[in-house]
């Protein structure tokens, strides 16, 4: 009997680990396309790409007049959530606390990333921050150390992580090449972290942690940057502006190569990892990365405010 009585009781466990329907979720931001694309993705049964397990039910605005693509939209996607998908719309962040059981931070504007995560971890609840976690590196490390002193599970990633890239990563790599997009934003000082972090983050999946130092060379309509791994592995970005594709190519032993020169992608590869954290708690990939790849993007501005020298990701500290 006691054995039964555990076995039942791990078997319950088990239910309350797994993604429910009833799983509520909250969107902070509705300045950006992902908010309306990730919601389609959530509530609409009928998608193609439906991830089942949660569904988005309240939203805070948010915006941020000085940026266009902000202004433009807020109001737009924010009807969308309400018309389309029956999104209740909240005054405040605080308001999202009773009827959400996790936190999508979507704000496009990195800047107000911190103080809206600031507000948002008083629900006690995990949040998931789009790229970028934020504007600036100290505020990445303040949501950092907020997050660990508040208990607050969090995880930021771009929908670029969660594409065919990873099948190019393999042990027997030597190196690789990616290359993105790369529009540039005023208001945002770490420059990469508005659009360039999209690269960064495809390259940091086939990389890993571990870089020492950047280079970058800096022209009006591209970025390459270089970084140098401690195990002598090179690993290249190349930013094109204002757009292009998304694409890699690794280097193996034995001179093999591997390429994917034109990446496909959707959401619902990210949304599924989102709602597989909001159920365990666990981010997908250790925030220690995330944080390093904002120590490579400010190593790279160091690097092009100072002519494309070498710069330390240690020195970013």
């Amino acid at each position: 009997m006691r054995q039964l009585i555990s076995s039942l009781f791990a078997a319950l466990c088990l239910v309350s680990l797994s993604p429910a329907a009833d799983l509520r979720l909250g969107i902070i931001g509705t300045d950006t396309s992902h908010a309306p694309a990730f919601t389609e993705v959530l509530n609409n049964a009928a998608s193609k790409n439906h991830v089942a397990g949660a569904r988005v039910v309240a939203a805070f605005k948010g915006g941020s007049p000085d940026i266009d693509e902000s202004r433009d939209n807020v109001e737009k996607y924010a009807a969308e959530l309400k018309d389309k998908y029956q999104v209740e719309i909240v005054a405040k962040i605080a308001d999202l606390c009773p009827l959400v059981d996790g936190i999508l931070l979507e704000s496009v504007d990195g800047r107000p990333h911190l103080e809206q995560f600031r507000q948002a971890a008083k629900c006690g609840k995990p949040v998931f921050i789009d790229k970028p976690l934020a504007a600036s590196i100290e505020d990445a490390r303040q949501i950092a150390r907020l997050a660990a002193e508040s208990g607050i599970p969090w995880f930021s990633s771009s929908t670029l992580r969660y594409t065919d890239i990873v099948k190019l990563k393999s042990a027997d790599m030597t190196g690789a090449i990616v290359w993105a997009p790369g529009p540039l934003e005023p208001h945002h000082v770490l420059d990469l972290s508005w659009y360039g972090i999209h690269g960064v983050e495809m390259l940091y999946t086939l990389m890993g942690t571990g870089c020492l130092e950047v280079t970058r060379t800096h022209t009006g309509s591209a970025d390459v940057v270089v970084g140098r791994w401690k195990d002598g592995r090179l690993g290249v970005v190349h930013l094109e502006r204002p757009y292009s594709k998304y694409g890699a190519v690794v280097f193996r032993d034995k001179t093999q190569l591997a390429a994917i020169d034109d990446l496909s992608f959707n959401y619902a590869n990210l949304v599924a990892e989102i709602v597989q954290f909001m159920v365990t708690r666990k981010p997908p990939f250790p925030n220690a990365e995330t944080l390093e790849i904002f120590e490579f993007m400010e190593a790279a501005r160091r690097s092009k405010d100072e002519g494309g020298r070498p710069v330390s990701l240690a020195a970013a500290n």
